[in-house]
């Protein structure tokens, strides 16, 4: 663990907060910075930086986890759907891996007042085409972590 990660803290029960799951290998609790009230943060529970340093062992655990929230979420809110979102790096304010689940109902205004999503078209369909190959070869080599 790295001196002074909140997250951490948090998983280890040194930081109050109000969780919602916890095991071995993963906790969620409340965002204390709520998108919408019963915004969850899921993560693991050793310090992990990145969606991309996750090892394998542990993606079935977190994205289980993740997967129940989601359903917690809008069982429990009487939510319309969710939103569940991660960074890696750029955005991402705190260096220890965490998924956002949030409570979606329609008209709730998220993307449209709070978040500005500039979308980038592509110039042309083979500039897509070539980004898509860019990526399918990344994706199929595999790897041990971005570049």
């Amino acid at each position: 663990m790295p001196a002074g990660c909140v997250f951490c803290q948090i998983a280890k029960g040194e930081i109050p907060s109000h969780i919602i799951h916890r095991d071995d290998d993963v906790i969620a609790f409340l965002d204390r910075a709520p998108l919408e009230h019963g915004h969850v943060l899921v993560m693991p529970t050793a310090h992990i930086e990145t969606l991309d340093d996750l090892p394998d062992a542990l993606l079935a655990s977190v994205f289980g986890a993740v997967r129940r929230t989601s359903i917690a979420v809008q069982k429990a809110l009487r939510a319309g759907g969710s939103f569940v979102a991660t960074n890696t790096r750029i955005s991402q304010s705190v260096p220890h891996l965490h998924i956002h689940v949030v409570p979606r109902n329609k008209g709730d205004g998220l993307f449209s007042t709070r978040l500005i999503w500039q979308r980038k078209k592509y110039e042309t369909d083979s500039e897509m085409a070539a980004t898509a190959a860019k990526i399918r070869a990344a994706y199929e080599a595999g790897g041990d972590g971005p570049g």
